[in-house]
């Protein structure tokens, strides 16, 4: 397990550099100049305009700005935002928590509801019920997430007031995240609900399954101890992978409910050209997809005999 683990970072390496690469280089492929953002009115001054770029370090080769910026990411210096003069770090740092439990929350909710559906379904195939689920994750996938979000937000606070429109867990607590978990949740429904049927359905399949049914055992043992344990072991690595997706997924949804996380913080940064604060937000994303996607390797290797066979020979 140690030298699986080992393999693992080491190969972790290269994507990290690509991705603190990719990160940097968003300053120069975006539009825009960042100078002219910080002096506004001031651009047309040259003398001024080259003395911010100087202290910027913009008027250095690409890679001094890129090891130099590298170096500071390392120890946790972000830089500061062009606009509030405050450590992007500390501004990440203060948005971070909504997002997570966002993500978190929708992946709890979401996997409560879609491994049911999806072994009910699997276990039920080409009936009535069977088709009903497939009919409605097919049109869960093709919900777009502004448009469900405006409708809840009409139908659940504006309307009946059960929830809050907007606002953060600091104003309204766990409540303020029913309704964007619900609609960040519904394609993840989908996606998962999917997912666990396939499995299953072909779990159900296999010679060991109806040597379970033609021992005697009842429906029911058959159906979780031998067939959802070993549906689920592919089904770890798409909840892994998903809980990144749900990170980035949250941008917009945090947008549309006006919730102060790393989402709306992102994209209020990209209106008014914030660019260390754009790439440190795109940076923490990225790693956090990055190391979520690390963790699931791990498991799956916990959880799955096979891979744990492999490593020992």
């Amino acid at each position: 397990m140690i030298r699986y683990a080992a393999r693992r970072f080491l190969l972790l390496v290269p994507v990290l550099f690509g991705v603190t690469l990719l990160t940097f280089l968003l300053l120069h492929l975006t539009p825009g100049d960042p100078v002219a953002t910080i002096l506004g009115d001031e651009y047309e001054n040259v003398e001024l305009r080259e003395q911010i770029r100087k202290e910027m370090g913009l008027d250095q080769p690409l890679p001094v700005q890129y090891m130099r910026w590298l170096s500071h990411t390392v120890r946790g210096d972000l830089g500061d935002s062009i606009l509030t003069k405050e450590p992007v770090a500390e501004l990440i740092t203060a948005r971070l928590p909504t997002t997570a439990l966002l993500a978190l929350m929708t992946m709890v909710i979401s996997l409560a509801i879609a491994i049911p559906l999806g072994v009910i379904s699997a276990t039920h195939k080409d009936r009535v019920i069977d088709n009903i689920v497939r009919v409605t994750a097919t049109g869960g996938v093709a919900v777009p997430v502004f448009w469900l979000g405006i409708m809840m937000i009409l139908a659940f606070s504006l309307k009946l007031r059960w929830f809050p429109a907007s606002g953060g867990i600091s104003k309204h607590g766990l409540k303020a995240l029913i309704l964007p978990s619900t609609v960040l949740g519904v394609s993840y429904v989908a996606l998962m609900t999917r997912l666990v049927r396939s499995e299953m359905a072909e779990t159900l399949q296999q010679d060991f399954i109806r040597t379970a049914h033609a021992k005697g055992l009842r429906p029911l043992i058959v159906y979780y101890r031998h067939a959802f344990k070993n549906a689920m072991i592919p089904v770890v690595t798409i909840i892994g992978t998903q809980f990144g997706a749900l990170l980035s997924g949250a941008v917009l949804t945090e947008y549309v409910f006006s919730l102060p996380g790393l989402g709306s913080f992102l994209i209020e940064s990209i209106y008014r050209r914030d660019f260390p604060v754009i790439q440190g937000t795109v940076l923490v994303i990225s790693l956090a997809f990055v190391l979520i996607n690390l963790l699931v390797d791990l498991v799956y290797m916990v959880i799955d005999p096979r891979i744990r066979h492999a490593m020992s020979n």
